[in-house]
């Protein structure tokens, strides 16, 4: 497996444990709203970046 596309499908699935976990905080309201702010914002630019670079990779497995 190509190292990008590793790195790719390990900053996708941060940045879904991320946008779960801030869904779920919300619901809740445990904790404080910037702090949810910011982890979802990080965790959609973790998402968006790790799909892009998966997509953008080429497959040269011989």
């Amino acid at each position: 497996m190509n190292l990008k596309r590793l790195f790719g499908a390990i900053l996708t699935i941060l940045g879904i444990v991320g946008l779960i976990y801030t869904g779920a905080n919300i619901i809740q309201h445990s904790r404080q709203f910037t702090t949810l702010i910011v982890v979802g914002v990080i965790s959609l630019l973790f998402f968006f970046q790790g799909v892009i670079l998966i997509k953008n990779t080429a497959d040269t497995a011989k």
